[in-house]
């Protein structure tokens, strides 16, 4: 077996910028929910009365009077936090700072330091998707972003989906090694976080996860085997908080850990996470979401009701499997442009000054669209090598040169379009499918929810002429960038939400329409650009006679 490694060098980003500009965006969207800013922990400061002969009773019983005399309620103490427990209440005169969460009438204790350890207490909401890790550091005090670091999953080695991960798992008996793969992952990047901002390790009161039901499994430890055997059943669906210790996160070890909970075999905690942030579960009209990720899933209703699915799309949106592809960061073309004149392509990049390094999801579909639009690409996606001479003969065949370079150009291979096509065909397959199953059309669609990490925008005209969206109303479409970390960020939040979070998975119906025949034939109709069926989508067919 072939194991591709990728260098640590070149995967962890932290992007300070970026995190100040949706700063604000994020905290007025968790104003705009009306949810009651409730972290997963809180943070008390007790003093305690120091004993006497007079008032003799044990260190344990002292602490836990005063909470209840502060009227905070009573205190569960676990045997870990007794072993040092006389020497923290004495060290600062027996001021001592608890940290807290909810353990159904009581409140468990999972950090005790001596003194006021009020000031610095922070977050980390993590989105592990199959290719891309997010971890947002978060101000748990005010609730503001102060950072964000990513990274490949490093499981891309085992498989580039979820299903050759499983039967990696199984064939070669590797749960604790895909598990150890991915907790590095993130411990990496909480390192990263730690050190870029100077913040100690008992300052991480809370850590809240979301990610597909595969990769929540290989997270907890748990064998994710029968996810893809028939009749298709997980382990579980939701998950108690678990402990960073115990997974062997590099906080303190008694850290809480949310999980996003899962709703099916394949559709997860991060589409929860993505229905939370989108607020489509409040809405009275008909509403669709779609995450344009590596599995494609998608979700339809309203307030009254919820029904999802998904659709493989593979990794290539996330920059895998394309020879020049990377995430939505720093260096990325996100926007290509193709003059209908000269045929040269005008690119823009994410970040300023830096020169392009790849080409991230967003700048995938509109250059290929630009060029199935200007002649430079047929409907089935090959090159036309009279019609430009940025196509050229590559190591892979023809190949367009979508930005040329001092050292190295960036392309687009015959190959890298093919994926596109095939990913845009199963997106679209799935709406489509997933609406007739419900008795619906597009045309009943009021509103249209894009999710996926294509950095600050996704031109919907351009996913549109690819045949990836339907062809409707560009008003209906929102595009909402990572909304699995943004409902990880207001989980971190607020109490609230994460109930609502629950709610919302306990809501959702799964539809299976990989088993479905007409899904396939679908999918196959959408192996064009933009589609087979040139009908469904006019406002191409006007532009193309053009």
């Amino acid at each position: 077996d072939i194991q591709i490694e990728i260098p640590k060098e070149s995967e962890l980003i932290v992007e300070g910028k970026i995190a100040t500009g949706k700063s604000k965006d994020l905290q007025e969207l968790l104003h705009s929910t009306g949810a009651k800013r409730e972290p997963l922990t809180r943070r008390i400061v007790l003093q305690l009365p120091p004993p006497s002969l007079n008032d003799n009773i044990s260190d344990l019983e002292r602490l836990k009077r005063e909470f209840v005399t502060k009227g905070l309620g009573c205190l569960r103490v676990p045997f870990r936090f007794l072993i040092n427990l006389a020497g923290i209440v004495r060290k600062k005169d027996w001021e001592i700072t608890l940290s807290t969460i909810n353990a159904g009438d009581c409140c468990e204790i999972t950090n005790i330091s001596p003194g006021n350890r009020t000031s610095a207490r922070y977050g980390i909401a993590i989105d592990i998707g199959t290719t891309t890790v997010v971890a947002y550091l978060i101000d748990l005090n005010d609730g503001t972003l102060v950072d964000i670091a990513s990274t490949y999953n490093s499981q891309i080695q085992f498989g580039d989906d979820v299903i050759t991960r499983i039967i990696y798992v199984e064939e070669h008996n590797a749960l604790k090694s895909l598990h150890r793969t991915i907790i590095v992952d993130i411990n990496d990047l909480i390192s990263l976080l730690r050190k870029t901002h100077t913040i100690n390790i008992d300052s991480i009161d809370s850590l809240v996860t979301a990610g597909n039901p595969t990769m929540t499994h290989i997270f907890l430890g748990l064998d994710p085997a029968s996810i893809r055997q028939e009749p298709y059943i997980p382990t579980a669906n939701s998950f108690p908080v678990s402990h960073a210790g115990e997974l062997g996160i590099k906080t303190n070890p008694n850290t809480p850990v949310y999980t996003f909970p899962c709703v099916s075999s394949y559709v997860g905690g991060d589409i929860v996470s993505g229905v939370l942030a989108s607020r489509l579960h409040k809405s009275q009209d008909l509403c669709l979401f779609m995450d344009v990720g590596t599995n494609g899933e998608i979700v339809l209703g309203n307030s009254e009701w919820l029904v999802t699915a998904a659709c493989s799309a593979g990794p290539c949106f996330e920059g895998s499997g394309i020879r020049h592809g990377m995430r939505a960061t720093e260096g990325a073309i996100e926007d290509v442009r193709i003059n209908r004149k000269t045929l040269e392509p005008e690119i823009e990049i994410i970040g300023e000054g830096v020169k392009p390094l790849g080409i991230c999801g967003s700048g995938m579909i509109d250059a290929v669209a630009e060029m199935f639009i200007t002649g430079i690409l047929d409907q089935k996606g090959k090159l036309q090598k009279s019609a430009s001479d940025r196509i050229r003969d590559g190591d892979n065949g023809p190949e367009f040169v979508v930005y040329s370079g001092d050292n190295r150009d960036i392309v687009l291979t015959e190959p890298d379009i093919e994926n596109i096509i095939r990913a845009k065909a199963a997106i679209y397959a799935g709406l489509s499918m997933l609406l007739k199953e419900m008795g619906y059309t597009f045309a009943d669609v009021h509103r249209m929810f894009i999710a996926g990490g294509f950095g600050k925008f996704l031109d919907v005209e351009k996913a549109v002429i690819l045949g990836m969206l339907p062809d409707i109303p560009k008003k209906k479409f929102t595009y909402l960038g990572n909304t699995s970390i943004i409902g990880a960020y207001l989980c971190t939040l607020s109490q609230n939400l994460r109930e609502e979070a629950e709610e919302i998975a306990g809501k959702m119906t799964y539809i299976e329409l990989s088993v479905s025949r007409s899904f396939m034939d679908e999918y196959v109709s959408g192996l064009f650009i933009p589609h087979t069926n040139i009908d469904a989508f006019p406002g191409v067919k006007k532009l193309l006679k053009k």
